[in-house]
């Protein structure tokens, strides 16, 4: 628990790390992770190939290592490589998806979808080795049962799912971004307090021998698009 009442001090401790680089090694380092994170694919096909499990708490601990909000880290990450668990995620998702796809959408969502390629049948929730579920930790609750406030819990969580996202990738494996809504009894399977949202599901693993990814992703918007200097 990160929060204890009255630890209110502040105490500053030199940086522990420096990372600094010359400009020139700055900017081969900044485009060799550009390039590398251009090869990043959202990915919906899995290999059944095992995948360890210290490579995925080698990754959740980086995701775990962001930025929080007064530093509460309103997080956790449910790792779930049981089979009937999997099945269960994927039997409500599919019931989910299956109104969405019958019209609870909307056609304009459904348009927007259309050349991504998605459909109501979800079988990487059960085809990818491990499930990775991030839960938003809404407030806080101490030892003795006392309620807190965390700060910047939608931006916090974003920041841990990216840096998740980015580990995943460093370790060679591929995910894909499932949004699990409604599915209430997530935090009850995975032993989460009232407190805790289900926010992402990450299918994890390696890409099938067949993979396909749809053309659509792979436009982005240019620079000038995403970026404005004030010089």
């Amino acid at each position: 628990m990160m929060y204890k009442k009255g630890e209110v001090s502040y105490l500053p401790l030199p940086l522990p790390d420096r990372v600094q680089l010359e400009p020139q090694a700055s900017l081969a380092a900044a485009e060799a992770n550009l390039a590398y994170m251009r090869k990043r694919h959202s990915v919906r096909q899995f290999s059944d190939c095992p995948v360890p499990e210290a490579v995925i708490s080698a990754c959740i601990q980086a995701a775990a290592s962001a930025p929080s909000g007064a530093n509460h880290q309103p997080w956790h990450f449910a790792a779930i490589a049981n089979p009937a668990m999997k099945a269960r995620i994927r039997d409500a998702a599919e019931e989910e998806e299956r109104a969405f796809y019958t019209g609870g959408g909307g056609d304009e969502w459904l348009a927007a979808l259309e050349p991504i390629g998605t459909g109501a049948e979800k079988p990487h929730l059960t085809d990818a080795p491990w499930l990775i579920v991030v839960f938003a930790q809404r407030y806080g609750v101490t030892e003795d049962g006392a309620r807190y406030k965390n700060y910047y819990v939608p931006e916090s969580v974003g920041i841990a799912t990216g840096f998740l996202i980015a580990a995943i990738h460093q370790a060679g494996l591929v995910c894909l971004e499932h949004t699990p809504n409604p599915m209430k009894f997530l935090p009850e399977m995975c032993g989460r307090g009232a407190e805790e949202k289900a926010v992402m599901i990450l299918p994890v693993g390696y890409p099938a021998l067949g993979a396909t990814v749809p053309a659509v992703a792979k436009r982005k918007k240019p620079l000038d698009q995403v970026m404005t200097l004030f010089l």
